[in-house]
């Protein structure tokens, strides 16, 4: 099994009443023998251009283990979900979150050593490009 990212964009609408429309995307995925191991809810956002006549919607992030094959499947079910407005699913890249952490750490170690605070590493970074 691999680790997935699903990003799910929700139609505006549901904001009230989320639950159903995640609880059914949810058995979408294990339905194809997937296991949701967490749920991030951004809640609503504007869209940077309009989907389906809509300007904004609920954006659900989900890290799934599913199989390769199942991969088409959860697609194909999630294009005639009418609560859905969009998605994209992206294989989970353990050695460059890895990569990334470790760079974050060292970066967060430096300004350490500069006496600076890690929040203001970027803007500081940012500066010297400038």
């Amino acid at each position: 099994m691999a680790q997935y990212e699903i990003a799910v964009l929700y139609h505006p609408g549901l904001e009230v009443d989320l639950s159903k429309a995640e609880s059914r995307v949810i058995k979408i995925f294990t339905d194809n023998g997937g296991k949701v191991d967490s749920t991030d809810n951004w809640g609503k956002r504007k869209l940077a251009y309009p989907i389906k006549k809509n300007e904004h919607a609920i954006y659900v992030f989900y890290i799934v283990d599913l199989e390769g094959e199942s991969v088409s499947k959860v697609e194909s079910s999630l294009n005639i979900t009418n609560e859905v407005i969009r998605f994209l699913i992206t294989k989970v890249n353990h050695k460059e979150i890895a990569k990334a952490e470790a760079a974050k750490a060292i970066k967060a170690e430096q300004a350490a050593k500069r006496g600076i605070a890690p929040e203001d590493t970027e803007t500081e970074a940012d500066e010297e490009e400038n």
